[in-house]
């Protein structure tokens, strides 16, 4: 039986930002629903940023709006908050918000499990610090899912733990230590726990990407509303991911991508040492 998601990522709702097009986040939203339910997939994953912050007050707004578009969805929702959706809001507020828990859940979906791993996505901004702090609490959920999976595992979050590089990416090229978790090294050893095949599917870096690590395929899906890839224009990204014996996956508008492949458990021999 193929499980069939169809994914929407980094919204940013909001005023235009550098090359994100927050102005045209809502009408885009309304197109991915008619799409969504044409397309009639078994559930809907909401990888986060969803807004573009700006201060509480507003947040709270933007947020709700965003909420609403969604109402307009048949298919069961499920949203990961991004660092973007946390900046002023608390995770409690989104989740008022959104009507759902936004803690880490296991999904049983039938030939597969969907992970909706919800670690926190908040940027510490300090002398001391810049960048993600990993929660030891998220690593540990992960690592428990991991080690437990009976069946082939989707692992969706907002950040992405490919660990692979930003060269040519608008906004991470030069900022790369908020493109992943200083945790990163832990969470693939965490991943690679598992028996069973395991596809890992993420937003935040805003643009499509195929990495395979120890085996296991990391996939990036664009921002709804980026236009760096698209000279000016807003990508218009949304994705469909059907998984059965193999992974296709398929990111629609003006930045498109169609990946096939297929995830095997077992990892790979570890790397030697120096030569």
């Amino acid at each position: 039986m193929t499980l069939r998601i169809a994914i929407i990522t980094d919204i940013h709702h909001g005023a235009p930002s550098e090359s994100k097009r927050g102005d045209t986040a809502l009408g885009l939203m309304a197109e991915f629903s008619d799409w969504a339910n044409t397309m009639e997939p078994d559930l809907v994953l909401d990888l986060g940023d969803r807004i573009s912050d700006v201060d509480e007050e507003t947040d709270l707004r933007l947020e709700t709006e965003v909420a609403e578009a969604f109402k307009a969805v048949n298919a069961p929702i499920h949203h990961i908050c991004g660092n973007h959706d946390r900046d002023y809001l608390t995770t409690a507020q989104n989740e008022e918000i959104l009507g759902q828990t936004l803690q880490s859940e296991l999904l049983d979906c039938g030939d597969w499990q969907v992970a909706l791993w919800r670690a926190d996505p908040k940027i510490t901004r300090t002398a001391e610090h810049y960048g993600f702090s990993l929660p030891e609490s998220d690593l540990l959920w992960l690592s428990r899912t991991m080690q437990t999976a009976k069946k082939p595992t989707l692992v969706a979050s907002h950040v992405p733990v490919s660990g692979h590089g930003q060269v040519g990416n608008y906004w991470f090229e030069r900022n790369e230590e908020v493109s992943r978790y200083p945790e990163s090294d832990r969470v693939r050893l965490a991943l690679a726990q598992a028996r069973v095949p395991v596809a890992c599917i993420a937003g935040h870096v805003h643009w499509n990407t195929v990495s395979t690590v120890n085996g296991i395929p990391h996939l990036t899906q664009q921002s709804l509303t980026e236009s760096f890839t698209t000279q000016g224009t807003p990508a218009g990204a949304w994705g469909m991911l059907e998984l059965s014996e193999t992974l296709h996956w398929k990111v629609y508008g003006a930045d498109p991508l169609e990946v096939r492949l297929t995830p095997k458990p077992g990892r790979w021999t570890p790397p030697m040492g120096r030569f």
